[in-house]
């Protein structure tokens, strides 16, 4: 008799503890209320121990009997019940437990609202329990799209991927979705995505989110380079405002190594145009020099040199442009601009061997034919430049185009004497002989 009173007292303290917090609706019978209490004891002490399957009773009752009594018992009814589909060996007794906890998930928004919060969870739990069932595809993917429509840049990280996925395996399997919905949803998860990086939280994590869900694009719809250049293209020509577009394009080519097709650098310079920066004006430079625009890259390298400050990267702009204008013969500008290099970065080696190649080259369009010193002296100024290059196999040629000892005996010169280079070149060089 003393242990049921004692149990009455700490029911009824129980009773008394929750009643005083805000959220819980007890019956306004006293009776019921005692009843009610002593099934959130009994329902919540099992399920601390562990004891799902003798907990879920106690909850069933509060489930049916005061469904409005707070929300703690749907988030740990669904705790409870995904815990049995976890252990049920049973496909029959699991697909129960797993309907149900999707049901506490929905009662939870009956009566407690918070959808896009629950929608969140209840999808990425959904995810879990149906992604191999194909005769759920069509439920899941309303239920993502539904996440995605409340929550947006909320949205879950792990429902990110889990999104993509379930729209590739709702096509695959027959889902009616085009491959334009597909996209539409693609560029819909990058823009949280990019979103999320710019919060510069758990970065890592997002980059490799969205890394894999490029991967699940391209096996959920044929991504290859027709299909950019001749179905994007058109669309991105005729708004070429379309800054989603573009930089759908520009994804999409990067996933399938399609950075050959025209329509790629249109999109490059279509983001460039309306959000400029180092990286894409590089890029635009890079590929109209692949493509032999000597003019654009020039353009380009320029204005990538316009959005950093960091000298390394200006260095290696300039020798872009260095090897361009030796390209076209302006050798003079070539050189110039491999010196802006080296002023951006004096440890940048292959500026020197640049110059090096452009004096080495330059033997033929300089000599006269007067005075064969004279005229190999390009050679010892290339010398010199591979030497500050620390390229040992150039200067070696280059030393094998001196003149000779007896040469230089010829035209009454001597070894260390000084020699004005003319031509374009118009450097002065110290004679040096040939070994």
């Amino acid at each position: 008799m003393k242990v049921k009173v004692l149990t009455l007292v700490l029911i009824l303290l129980g009773l008394n503890k929750l009643a005083a917090q805000p959220g819980w609706n007890f019956p306004d019978n006293e009776k019921d209320s005692i009843y009610t209490n002593e099934k959130i004891v009994l329902y919540s002490d099992m399920m601390k121990l562990g004891n799902y399957k003798q907990s879920l009773p106690h909850l069933q009752w509060l489930l049916f009997n005061v469904p409005d009594l707070n929300e703690s018992i749907y988030i740990n009814g669904s705790k409870i019940l995904e815990s049995l589909a976890e252990t049920e060996k049973d496909p029959s007794k699991k697909r129960t437990y797993e309907d149900s906890t999707l049901l506490m998930y929905d009662l939870r928004i009956k009566y407690f609202n918070d959808e896009a919060a629950v929608m969140n969870r209840k999808a990425y739990t959904a995810y879990g329990f149906f992604k191999d069932d194909k005769s759920k595809y069509a439920e899941l993917y309303d239920m993502y799209r539904r996440t995605f429509e409340l929550n947006k840049n909320d949205v879950w990280d792990q429902n990110l991927l889990s999104y993509m996925d379930v729209v590739r395996r709702h096509k695959l399997s027959g889902g009616n979705i085009s491959d334009e919905e597909v996209l539409e949803i693609y560029d819909e998860i990058m823009n949280i995505i990019d979103y999320k990086m710019n919060l510069n939280k758990n970065v890592d994590r997002i980059e490799r989110i969205a890394d894999n869900v490029d991967k699940l694009l391209a096996a959920t719809i044929q991504v290859d380079c027709d299909f950019i250049q001749n179905t994007l293209g058109p669309k991105l020509q005729a708004n070429p405002d379309d800054l989603k577009l573009a930089k759908n394009i520009f994804k999409l080519a990067f996933a399938g190594k399609c950075m050959e097709v025209p329509i790629f650098l249109e999109a490059v310079r279509n983001i460039y145009e309306k959000e400029p920066n180092y990286g894409m004006a590089k890029l635009i430079g890079d590929r109209s020099y692949l493509i032999k625009d000597y003019e654009t890259a020039l353009k380009y390298y320029n204005e990538a040199i316009k959005h950093t400050d960091e000298n390394i990267k200006q260095a290696e702009l300039y020798l872009n442009q260095a090897n361009i204008y030796s390209i076209l013969g302006n050798k003079p500008r070539a050189r110039g601009m491999a010196y802006q290099a080296i002023d951006q970065d004096p440890g940048k080696k292959e500026a020197y061997n640049f110059i090096g190649n452009l004096y080495f080259t330059s033997y033929d369009e300089c000599k006269q034919g007067v005075n064969e010193v004279q005229d190999r002296a390009v050679f010892i100024a290339a010398f010199e430049m591979y030497r500050k290059a620390g390229n040992y196999d150039a200067m070696n040629k280059a030393k094998e185009q001196f003149p000779t000892m007896e040469t230089i005996f010829t035209y009454d010169m001597d070894v260390g004497d000084a020699l004005r280079i003319g031509c374009w070149i118009n450097e002065s060089v110290t004679i040096q002989r040939r070994d």
